[in-house]
């Protein structure tokens, strides 16, 4: 990850900014692996220094090899003072990160030094995945792909959405993922036209569609993909939007290419459900990146220029939802390459009748 380091010490002296104080936990675990709940970096100086507290004094031995490890006795802002870490007449902070309570407290104690606000200072690098990066989202999709395998055939009118999420959440883990990677989303009938659905005790019930999303954190990368189901026969219309929904999403796939925006291939996909009758369905953006976060850049949704660049991870999950009905969404993170977008997720696409 040292390589890491040369790039943005050289985009922080193109801003004539002489110190970075880095505070988004996700930030540093990208840059220098470390998996625990508290810590701060500072670059500048000719330096990268890292600073946590007592309690991870040997993992940072462990997973923190890029940087000048510094254990902290008592606050961070304490700490930067008294050491007199914060050099230089200018300290960037992530706009998006710092609280205004802590930045009013660093201009109340620091003397002489400008604070500047930066919003987004790492997204161009993260956007950029590495070989390394790649392989252990893949395996994050792997190990919730197999999750999806086993929990399908648990499903049935005696268990509720909230019995599912739970074994999401159990495999996950006994198949070696930190933790998911968001709340996963089990929902059935009416509740499935809800594209953030919350799991409810609630059973399932025949001839209905159950929309299951999922995705884990393995190695620190996350992974993301949805399915939907039915249980039983569902009506006509029911199993007409899910042709409709499959067949975008594989249009997306087919369609990305390197250096379109997230705005183009949404546009592209967001055309065809149209087409097809049901523009005012589909609400929601098209993808969103995904790496150590779920979340990240690039966005794929009507208002992204975000460029969809090579080894750029991101989601392609277009979804109809019929409020009061049902809905459908289909989703695989995909990597791009010269020749196109490679999803992650093999789990088949043909509706599974259970």
């Amino acid at each position: 990850m040292t390589d890491r380091l040369e790039p943005l010490l050289k985009k922080m002296a193109v801003l004539g900014i002489d110190t970075f104080l880095v505070s988004d936990l996700h930030v540093i675990r990208w840059l220098t692996g470390f998996s625990g709940s508290n810590a701060r970096v500072l670059l500048g100086g000719g330096r990268a220094l890292f600073f946590t507290d007592y309690r991870y004094a040997e993992q940072v031995k462990q997973e923190v090899l890029n940087m000048e490890p510094v254990i902290i006795q008592s606050s961070f802002v304490n700490t930067f003072l008294e050491g007199g870490y914060l050099s230089g007449s200018k300290v960037a902070i992530q706009a998006e990160q710092v609280t205004v309570q802590e930045a009013r407290q660093l201009e109340k104690k620091l003397s002489g030094v400008e604070l500047v606000p930066v919003d987004g200072f790492f997204d161009e690098f993260r956007m950029i995945k590495t070989a390394q990066e790649i392989a252990a989202m893949k395996h994050s999709a792997a190990v919730s792909q197999q999750v999806l395998e086993e929990i399908l055939p648990m499903i049935s009118p005696e268990v509720t959405e909230s019995d599912i999420a739970a074994e999401i959440s159990y495999r996950h883990k006994r198949l070696g993922a930190e933790k998911d990677s968001f709340d996963p989303i089990v929902a059935s009938g009416s509740h499935s036209a809800l594209p953030h659905a919350r799991p409810r005790p609630e059973r399932f019930v025949p001839g209905s569609l159950i929309v299951i999303d999922i995705g884990c954190i393995c190695n620190g990368y996350a992974s993301d993909q949805t399915r939907t189901v039915a249980l039983g026969k569902i009506p006509s219309e029911a199993r007409r939007i899910y042709e409709i929904t499959k067949d975008a999403q594989q249009f997306g796939i087919d369609s990305a290419r390197p250096g379109m925006t997230g705005r183009e291939l949404d546009a592209l996909v967001r055309d065809y459900i149209g087409h097809h009758g049901y523009a005012d369905c589909f609400g929601h953006g098209l993808g969103h990146g995904v790496g150590i976060e779920v979340h990240e850049k690039p966005r794929v949704g009507k208002s992204s220029d975000d460029f969809l660049s090579l080894q750029s991870v991101f989601t392609i999950e277009p979804g109809i939802y019929l409020p009061g009905k049902y809905g459908v969404r289909i989703e695989d993170t995909v990597v791009m390459h010269e020749n196109g977008a490679e999803p992650f997720q093999t789990f088949t696409k043909e509706l599974i009748e259970l």
